[in-house]
């Protein structure tokens, strides 16, 4: 749901988690330079050309995501360019991504799609009980070391 003028503004003045904050936006209009856009609609920047972070000692990456802040909608390509793994970003055209990059798939943790093991009070199939796949521990049992 990603809001647009006011709406948008006063998200921003109140949450961090809607788009960029008032500092990041600063950030980024005076020393950001966009390096590209992923399908979800995130935008990659860094530091423009020449600069870098004295604490660092290198160029700074961020995202500034097109909706709510969730690291899980960064995908494979993008996650290794702004943890420093690839030199050149996703969307230049020499990029290749590996051949053990799966493609990107959300966090369905806290959905109904979440997955959910054999034995999970979770779980919607009534033949799988909460005991199931479980074996309890019996003080003096096989296996105690005493």
């Amino acid at each position: 749901m990603a809001k647009t003028g006011l709406g948008r503004r006063l998200l921003q003045a109140f949450t961090w988690w809607h788009g960029a904050t008032w500092g990041t936006a600063l950030t980024t209009f005076l020393r950001g330079e966009e390096v590209g856009i992923d399908q979800f609609g995130n935008r990659y920047f860094r530091t423009r050309k020449g600069r870098i972070d004295p604490a660092l000692g290198i160029e700074r990456r961020w995202v500034i995501y097109a909706d709510r802040a969730d690291a899980s909608t960064i995908p494979p390509g993008w996650y290794g360019w702004m943890h420093h793994l690839s030199k050149v970003p996703p969307s230049k055209d020499d990029y290749t991504p590996h051949e053990w990059e799966a493609p990107h798939q959300p966090n369905m943790t806290g959905t109904a799609q979440a997955y959910r093991p054999r034995g999970s009070i979770f779980r919607p199939d009534p033949e799988a009980s909460i005991t199931a796949g479980y074996d309890a521990w019996t003080p003096g049992g096989e296996g105690d070391a005493r």
